[in-house]
């Protein structure tokens, strides 16, 4: 588990391929201490294909486990008060979230931020002609690969020369879209028949392209459809074919009005991360809220005192639950404003200084984690690199605070004299340098 773990953080950490994370840790002795071999060696400890297994083997469920120990292990700890005993947590089973007549007011504590954001995956933009082209090859190289006594006349190379002549165009009017996405759908149901036909014959492909000939169905029914209606939108939308589990999802940001990948809800609670829900695909944030604030009491014992979380999140429902529990969620009140907005300005202002950290991670995890382009293939994997990222993350603010920490500690020997001093020899990268002064 040390070897597996240790390997896919390294790489995380670096950006490495699977192969040049091998060539790194053959390399590297502090990598390979990390990792727990019992000394040195210039050969190396598996070979890169054993890194898929690694992943499998630590699916989301397992790596969720791994960094709620982490978090719990690094919690802060309340000091205690002089000449008694550390206070103790109230325990989850001392009150449940169904029973909010027991809980008295002024218990809430602590800060919960909640924002969502998607990890995009490395695939080609999708182009309604291109999938279509690809589709219609992988089926001609499965009735060639599995019909290779009697090959039917597919039309192959004019309908390569179709496509060709259309993506090689410079302008592409909607009329010349709409004849290519046709001329597409008439070769691949003349593959598709093809099959059936040697299919009442007793000629089945593996479960491998049975699997992928679905899927080409299903794409060549969508297209079908939008071509019919001319709409470009359609239920569960598969863009790639080699990943059919992809969905668009509609962000509206201005880099990227729609980005291809996992949608996850990330918490933020004293600066580590948790992924609260990681589907591919696309929902509404806000409906998750009260699952989020309910799983916050059973690891806390007590509600949060305010809930920083976006606009989106802000309906009728979640206020008035928020209200039920004693719960401040952060942003203006809904109707008309009140008279004197000075205090609710405020609270405003500062509710979006300290919600700026979720975006913070999202930004430190897609930059320095690998967040930002997942390319794994498989939907195990990819949910098991995403996890991967946010472990990263939360274990390089870990790192950093000790360091700051230790940076104080041995400066302060030397009775540098004044506070300032102190911070001065300070990197002030580090996170969280001001709390560990």
């Amino acid at each position: 588990m040390r070897m597996a773990l240790g390997s896919l953080l390294i790489q995380k950490k670096y950006s490495l391929s699977d192969r040049e994370l091998v060539e790194e840790i053959k390399e590297n002795p502090y990598l390979q201490f990390f990792i727990g071999l019992p000394g040195y060696g210039d050969e190396a400890p598996f070979v890169p294909s054993l890194l898929v297994e690694f992943r499998k083997r630590l699916n989301e469920k397992v790596l969720a486990e791994i960094n709620e120990i982490i978090i719990e292990f690094n919690k802060p700890t309340d000091p205690p008060p002089k000449g008694g005993k550390p206070s103790k947590k109230p325990s989850a089973s001392d009150e449940s979230p169904e029973s909010p007549s027991k809980k008295q007011p002024g218990e809430n504590r602590g800060t919960l931020i909640v924002d969502a954001t998607c990890a995009p995956q490395n695939i080609r933009f999708p182009q309604d002609v291109s999938i279509l082209n690809e589709g219609r090859e992988k089926l001609e190289n499965s009735i060639c690969y599995v019909h290779n006594l009697y090959r039917p006349r597919m039309y192959r190379r004019n309908a390569r020369k179709d496509y060709l002549n259309f993506a090689r165009s410079r302008k592409k009017p909607l009329k010349k879209i709409r004849n290519a996405i046709k001329k597409q759908l008439s070769y691949i149901k003349r593959d598709l028949d093809y099959i059936r036909w040697f299919a009442d014959y007793g000629y089945e492909a593996d479960d491998k392209q049975k699997a992928l000939i679905e899927i080409i169905e299903k794409v060549c029914e969508q297209q079908k459809y939008m071509y019919d209606n001319r709409t470009h939108t359609v239920p569960h939308r598969i863009v790639s074919i080699s990943q059919p589990f992809i969905r668009p999802i509609i962000r509206g940001k201005a880099a990227a009005d729609v980005e291809f990948g996992a949608k996850l809800d990330l918490s933020i609670v004293d600066g580590l991360g948790r992924i609260e829900k990681l589907s591919f695909e696309a929902y509404n944030e806000s409906e998750i809220l009260k699952d989020v604030i309910d799983r916050y009491y059973q690891r806390e014992g007590h509600y949060p005192e305010r809930v920083l979380a976006d606009k989106i999140y802000r309906n009728r429902a979640n206020l008035q639950y928020c209200k039920s529990k004693g719960i401040r969620l952060s942003g203006p009140s809904l109707g008309r404003p009140k008279k004197d907005p000075s205090v609710d300005k405020r609270t405003e202002y500062i509710d979006n200084a300290d919600r700026v950290e979720v975006e913070r991670a999202f930004s430190l995890s897609k930059r320095s984690f690998g967040m930002g382009l997942i390319r794994t293939r498989l939907e195990g994997t990819t949910r098991s690199s995403i996890a991967l990222s946010i472990i990263a993350m939360n274990i390089d603010k870990l790192a950093k605070a000790f360091l700051c920490q230790k940076t104080v500690l041995e400066f302060s020997r030397y009775n540098c004299g004044t506070k300032a001093g102190i911070l001065l020899f300070i990197p002030h990268n580090h996170w969280d340098y001001r709390k560990a002064a």
